[in-house]
């Protein structure tokens, strides 16, 4: 345990300078490489990670638990039907018990103000595994799979879709590492104006070239990278059918792809709705692309973790 060592949490991409970033990135390729080469060096070695889901997931569990363990380490998954904040425990009672007996933790919730709350009373590293409002380990992946298929140099990246937490992510990376973001949202399912206005500010030192707007074909036009996101995440049943309505003409097909660069990709976080958000002729044709990023999942939190022990071991 490192309860009395300095520490870094990974909430969002907002805490990090473009050093940091790239500094994680790296890392990540490097045990991405290793890992092919069959060689699982105990970074984390003994070490525990703590996985808390109020929400669930197969590919945040799968990468999270694989990647601690080929770390060298153990992941506990620990959903809130299984521990005492299912029944009411205070979210800081929480994180101050769970503290004392793992040496990292990773929460997917629901708001973020909770994972704010557990990583404010933690002795140790809280990564955010996905909140209403960002999902940066997806961030992180997303990038990384940029670089291997030779996307990164000052790129034109196109989301089209709902302004929510993959769409704020975007923007916290794009402003960070100063590359253009163009957004287009349907009417009403802008991004959150305080995170837009964070962002922009940003920008203003890194050069990033931040846009939004509501017509999808306009921002994808001669761009590196499309991506986009369900347009209805969980908890948003309800709201079904109204949002089929208003996305109406958002569907990433390849009439849209057109517009881009001819040699332009495409992102999914998945799970994709085919011929809701994309279609199936796209979404095959990009496929080798998805699940390399799905892949990266892996890898990307494996550097994040490493550098994150780094940190608190300094």
């Amino acid at each position: 345990m490192y309860e009395d060592s300095p520490m870094r949490h990974f909430l969002t991409l907002k805490d990090f300078s473009k050093e940091e970033i790239l500094e994680m990135i790296a890392l990540a390729l490097k045990i991405k490489a290793q890992t092919k080469q069959r060689k699982f060096v105990p970074y984390l070695e003994h070490q525990t990670l703590g996985m808390i889901f109020e929400k669930s997931s197969t590919r945040t569990r799968v990468s999270f638990e694989t990647g601690i363990y080929q770390l060298g380490g153990i992941g506990l998954f620990l959903s809130s039907n299984d521990i005492q904040l299912g029944r009411g425990e205070p979210m800081k009672d929480t994180a101050r018990v769970i503290s004392r007996m793992v040496d990292m933790v990773m929460i997917r919730t629901f708001e973020h103000s909770k994972l704010e709350e557990f990583a404010q009373f933690s002795k140790v590293p809280v990564i955010n595994g996905l909140t209403d409002s960002y999902h940066p380990v997806q961030l992180m992946t997303d990038y990384l799979t940029m670089i291997e298929f030779g996307k990164e140099k000052d790129p034109v990246v196109a989301y089209v879709g709902d302004g929510n937490n993959m769409t704020h992510s975007w923007l916290m990376l794009a402003a960070k590492l100063g590359f253009e973001l163009r957004v287009a949202t349907p009417k009403g399912y802008e991004c959150d104006a305080q995170i837009v206005a964070d962002a922009l500010e940003i920008a203003k030192e890194s050069g990033a070239k931040i846009t939004f707007g509501n017509d999808p074909v306009a921002a994808v036009k001669g761009c590196d990278v499309v991506t986009t996101d369900t347009w209805v995440s969980m908890g948003q049943e309800n709201e079904k059918e109204e949002r089929l309505k208003a996305f109406a003409g958002y569907m990433v097909d390849e009439s849209m792809m057109a517009k881009a660069k001819n040699d332009a990709i495409f992102l999914h976080c998945l799970p994709a709705y085919r011929d809701y958000e994309v279609s199936e002729e796209t979404f095959e044709k990009h496929a080798n692309v998805i699940f390399n990023e799905a892949e990266n999942r892996l890898h990307a939190q494996k550097g994040i973790m490493v550098w994150l022990d780094s940190q608190r071991a300094n």
